[in-house]
């Protein structure tokens, strides 16, 4: 880099003192945006306080996507050769163009779909929206929003998004036509009645299902990418995006196999990990020149310090890229065991492919590694290039991932070892639920029996992860926080692990009964002690606020508790019969029908039942902050609503003379225990004694709190007139007697 480029940060701090730079060191100023990274520096970067980047600037050329193309693209075709998963096929072949062009597409859209993801975590949390950042908080009036300029960043960051958004929505269109000939084993277009078989693949057969439903994902997001801009906005666009990762999971090998649950599980979490990971790194260096050329103020108090906004950015994304590294490895791994069975099955094309995975992804992990220990402290104190550390992230941490998205595309187009077609002798038990029958249950089987569901394992996981570090942060900056919280809080957690994974889980796939356990745990135990821990409150006094205008863990939680959505599921009315008539709605309507048949359905459910469990509880005994929160009166009234609802509900199932939902639990072929119509009226009896104990144990503990909120109030009244040596109450017998002295005279 020549002499003339090199400038010295001489710019004011927020707090009126000179730029960070120290004494005979020179910081590097930014590269020219457009140039490739390390070309040469235009002079006149940008250093002021507010961290505003000149008008007219733009990011890094399109050149950075290409290099992760090219990469997954070889790794693609080194895979496919060697797999052979691109041979010609002797029957139905549907010849070259959808052989090949298939897994191209395939590239291209998970590339697609890893930035829109990606950009949108990275917009909504990690990089600032407005140019001025010397407000506390973003403007939440649309008006005033209107009228504020965008952050250079935040704007390049969008029109990436944009533009990937677009490439994924026709690669999603792609990708279902070529899977359409792939499966009919004919060419793109051919046949006389080629648009009705097309749209019968889209509506009549799962996997065409399954793509459909992306292409209107995709769709539906790229609209949302290019109207809307506010953070919630985003948010919800984000979220809305994770229904294709659930589609993409059901698809492909993961849809069969010995454990169905689990490879679905473990592929939709490698997928989400593989995107908000990939994707997130994939657009920081697209806007990289941007980063390197912003300034911002960080620290709090008198550790206020200006550093580069590039090295504030990669600092934040490191913390979700080593939960998504950390997701993506274990999860894949768990796949992979899924349909590889014995050791010996690790050197078939299949093994092979997955061990070359499993090495370019730890490769990844000493690469970012390297990066937080040496990328992040250069940048933030000016001692190494800002150019020269984005060109290592490009030609070490990029290429690898190009290579491994590639080799991925090829390994779901390769045949496993193991066998995902169900056997022609396939129990009913296997047929239905995709598991063999379980023994019959004893004592000790419901505890020692066991099929981890790696969703909820590792919500479990993350839950345990985050409260320890809150805890952990609390106490060790000198701050009170109750042991018998951290203890509930955890015993929770074991309990949801078990009534997820456990034998109570296991047993719920056969048994009405212990269908109805599990449910009743999830909505009435586990929330006891989840609620008890506190965990907003613990985490709100762990999270530091953020002061230059971005949205952090903090103020996404506070804003959503906040929210009109917040206000709506923490309304008492409306937590109460949420908790009430979900029961109702669940069992006696189709979706009881849809929650047995289908996995989607069966994790929503244990979702819906923990989140309405979680909410009532919160109103009823919670310390977190919701906007509002009944009177005690009220929340006994509301108590005795709900468990005159739960016995109603128990006794109608304890009078049906038919099985809800014969032709699943009248269908296992049990060769043990009661008959299906018996085991439906011991599941009714089990509603009621489960449902009613933990709601009058809630009835117990208002009381408790009612009377403990009595006696503060006592004490408060005490001191106060100990304060005023009972100034109030001398002037209340003043005044009666007054009165009575007045009555006198009258008389």
């Amino acid at each position: 880099m020549s002499t003339s480029a090199r400038t010295r940060d001489t710019g004011p701090r927020r707090d009126g003192s000179r730029g960070d730079v120290a004494p005979g060191r020179e910081r590097d100023s930014a590269p020219d945006v457009g140039r490739p990274l390390g070309a040469g520096s235009s002079k006149g970067a940008s250093s002021s306080n507010g961290g505003t980047a000149p008008a007219g600037a733009v990011s890094v050329s399109p050149w950075t996507i290409t290099v992760v193309l090219v990469a997954a693209m070889i790794g693609m075709t080194a895979a496919l050769v060697y797999g052979g998963a691109a041979a010609p096929r002797q029957v139905a072949d549907p010849g070259t163009l959808v052989r090949w062009g298939l897994p191209v597409v395939e590239t291209v859209h998970n590339i697609a779909i890893t930035v829109v993801m990606g950009g949108l975590l990275l917009a909504i949390g990690v990089v600032p929206r407005f140019a001025d950042r010397s407000r506390k908080r973003p403007p939440r009036n649309s008006k005033d929003q209107a009228g504020e300029p965008e952050h250079p960043v935040f704007r390049s960051v969008m029109q990436l998004v944009e533009a990937a958004a677009v490439v994924w929505t026709v690669a999603a269109v792609a990708v279902l036509i070529f899977t359409y000939s792939d499966v009919s084993g004919s060419g793109i277009g051919t046949g006389g009645n080629y648009t009705q078989q097309l749209l019968h693949y889209m509506t009549g057969i799962s996997t065409g299902q399954s793509q459909s439903v992306i292409v209107m994902v995709a769709a539906v997001v790229t609209t949302l990418v290019f109207g809307v801009r506010a953070l919630l906005g985003l948010f919800c666009t984000l979220a809305l995006s994770f229904v294709a990762i659930v589609a993409l999971a059901l698809n492909g090998h993961a849809a069969g196999g010995a454990d169905h649950m689990g490879a679905v599980n473990s592929l939709g979490l490698h997928l989400l990990g593989v995107c908000l990971w990939v994707g997130g790194l994939l657009v920081l260096i697209w806007v990289g020149p941007l980063l390197s050329r912003e300034f911002t103020v960080s620290g709090r108090g008198g550790s206020r310090h200006t550093e580069p906004l590039l090295a504030v950015v990669l600092r934040r994304y490191s913390v979700v890229a080593l939960g998504c590294y950390l997701l993506v490895l274990l999860s894949g791994i768990i796949n992979a065991a899924v349909r590889i069975g014995t050791w010996e099955q690790l050197t078939s094309s299949y093994g092979i492919l997955a061990l070359t995975k499993l090495v370019l992804t730890l490769l990844l992990a000493l690469a970012g590694f390297a990066h937080r220990q040496w990328l992040i402290p250069g940048v933030a104190d000016g001692s190494r290039s800002r150019a020269a550390t984005m060109w290592r992230v490009l030609v070490v941490e990029v290429v690898l991932m190009g290579l491994l998205m590639g080799i991925a595309t090829a390994l779901s187009r390769t045949a496993p070892p193991v066998p995902e077609e169900l056997a022609p002798d396939a129990s009913p038990a296997r047929i239905l639920t995709w598991y063999e029958l379980p023994p019959e249950p004893t004592f000790a089987r419901w505890f020692t029996t066991w099929r981890l569901d790696w969703f909820w394992v590792a919500v479990v996981v993350f839950m345990a992860v985050v409260y320890l570090w809150a805890a952990i942060k609390v106490w060790r900056r000198g701050d009170s926080w109750s042991v018998l919280r951290t203890v509930s809080w955890f015993s929770g957690l074991a309990a949801l692990l078990y009534a997820t994974s456990g034998g109570v889980a296991v047993y719920a796939r056969v048994l009405f009964s212990a269908h109805m356990v599990e449910h009743m745990s999830l909505t009435m135990i586990v929330p006891l002690f989840l609620v008890s821990g506190a965990p907003v409150t613990v985490v709100l006094k762990a999270l530091e606020p953020r002061g230059d205008g971005t949205r952090g863990p903090r103020e996404w939680i506070l804003r959503l508790v906040h929210s009109t959505w917040g206000r709506i599921v923490t309304h008492p009315i409306f937590a109460a019969a949420n908790f009430a008539f979900s029961i109702v709605l669940f069992y006696f309507t189709d979706l009881f029908r849809f929650t047995l048949r289908y996995h989607v359905g069966h994790e929503f459910m244990m979702v819906h039942f923990l989140f309405t469990g979680y909410m009532f509880a919160l109103v009823l005994i919670g310390i977190d902050p919701i906007p509002r929160r009944p009177s005690y009166p009220m929340r006994l009234v509301l108590l005795l609503a709900t468990m005159a609802a739960h016995a109603f509900i128990g006794i109608s199932i304890m009078s049906l003379t038919t099985v809800l939902q014969a032709s699943w639990f009248g269908n296992m072929g049990r060769p043990w225990g009661p008959s299906a119509l018996d085991d439906q009226q011991l599941g009714g009896m089990l509603m009621w004694g489960i449902g009613e104990f933990p709601t009058f144990l809630l009835a117990v503990i208002v009381a408790v709190l009612w009377a403990m909120e009595g006696a503060k109030e006592n004490r408060r009244v005490d001191r106060q007139a100990d304060r005023t040596d009972d100034a109030e109450l001398r002037a209340y017998n003043e005044m009666m007697a007054e009165l009575a002295e007045r009555d006198e005279r009258r008389r």
